[in-house]
């Protein structure tokens, strides 16, 4: 990913996180809802982490990378990377609204990154990796708006929170390579140092939402 140089990280693991992989080029299939099944999007920084976060939540069937909140069709991760398309990289969710509630997703969204940094998250920089959420309803924008309430109300973070609230219009299913990234790159420098962070913090918030207890951990 696009990253800046931190003094507490090296440039090594600030290098692109999608550099040097195996990359399938083909943009993933994006499925259709099945019966009984809702559909949020988000988008809070690097799509890794988050996708890895949302698809550990029970009534969570599927979660898929791409791209939302800009005006370019099928864009490309190059493309969204230039800032010029106006997306950010994002995930789309399929759930089971019987099981967990769009506003359990929206307190797993606002643990899972930083809402108060604006068009960035950490290392990476640029509005492609701004903090959005859409709403498909007036409801879930009411909903959004509750949530971003709570969580300024809280004092958790020390600044307000600048997540865009926004109409969902399309949603563009990001290049194979992206999906589960985080799973099946256990080991890579960023995923243990910068996804995987953000990941333990939205399970301590959802302590009581997960599917289970395994996968990475911080040492």
């Amino acid at each position: 990913m696009k990253s800046i140089h931190i003094v507490a990280l090296s440039l090594f693991l600030l290098t692109s996180c999608a550099q040097g992989q195996s990359k399938d080029y083909a943009p993933a299939k994006l499925p259709a809802p099945k019966a009984g099944e809702a559909v949020a999007t988000f988008a809070g920084g690097c799509f890794w982490a988050l996708e890895e976060g949302m698809n550990q939540l029970k009534g969570v069937h599927d979660v898929v990378s791409g791209y939302a909140g800009g005006n370019v069709k099928n864009p490309t991760y190059e493309q969204v990377g230039t800032d010029k398309t106006g997306h950010a990289e994002s995930v789309q969710v399929y759930y089971d609204p019987k099981v967990i509630t769009y506003s359990q997703l929206l307190d797993a969204f606002f643990a899972g990154h930083d809402p108060t940094q604006l068009n960035r998250q950490g290392p990476d920089v640029g509005r492609d990796y701004r903090s959005m959420a859409f709403y498909r309803t007036p409801a879930e924008k009411s909903e959004i708006e509750a949530a971003i309430k709570r969580v300024n109300d809280s004092k958790h973070y020390s600044g307000k929170v600048v997540t865009e609230v926004a109409p969902f219009t399309a949603f563009y299913p990001a290049e194979n390579y992206h999906q589960n990234y985080f799973a099946l790159h256990p080991d890579q420098p960023y995923i243990r140092n910068v996804s995987l962070p953000k990941v333990e913090k939205l399970r301590k918030a959802m302590a009581g939402h997960l599917k289970n207890n395994t996968g990475l951990t911080m040492n």
